[in-house]
């Protein structure tokens, strides 16, 4: 991350690293994006192919495990503070909650409007749950998450002890 900040020009670096958190949380937010849609899609495709939604939420699951260890010792590292028994009850407590909201828009997309064989053809089916699984609700459990995990999971106010632990680390 220095590296590309050290080549990055002056006024766009200032910016990265004003909002180098959300930034971070981006990148983790991406890389578990893949992940989440690689179990998934492998899920749907072979064991769960008639339960797409209880495929999508094993998918989060997977996923979310990859992002506290992502978040806490990657994007938030300078934040927190709590026992980590504590933190990561409250990261999946919030992920848990999250994993509702990103579920609402494929469940509606599924059983509200019927988008799905027979009523309509296979490829708008995967487009649709795409749409509604993998973009519209991972947009919408991507705020509420970052907006919780800064508020509850890693608060700035507890994170005196690791600023102080992380700035004896080794980078």
């Amino acid at each position: 991350m220095e590296a590309v900040l050290a080549r990055t020009p002056a006024p766009l670096r200032a910016v990265l690293i004003k909002h180098r958190e959300l930034l971070k949380f981006a990148i983790v937010g991406g890389t578990t994006f893949l992940v989440d849609n690689g179990v998934w899609y492998l899920l749907k495709l072979t064991v769960l192919e008639a339960k797409p939604t209880t495929a999508k939420a094993i998918a989060i699951i997977v996923a979310a495990i990859a992002s506290y260890v992502l978040n806490r010792e990657w994007s938030f590292r300078t934040r927190g503070g709590r026992e980590r028994t504590h933190e990561a009850a409250l990261f999946f407590l919030v992920s848990g909650i999250a994993v509702v909201v990103n579920l609402i828009p494929l469940y509606l997309s599924r059983y509200a409007l019927h988008l799905e064989v027979p009523h309509v053809t296979r490829l708008v089916q995967e487009v649709a749950d795409f749409a509604s699984g993998s973009i519209l609700g991972m947009l919408l459990a991507m705020v509420f998450r970052f907006w919780a995990f800064k508020k509850w999971v890693f608060p700035d106010e507890l994170g005196e002890r690791r600023r102080e632990h992380v700035t004896r680390l080794p980078r």
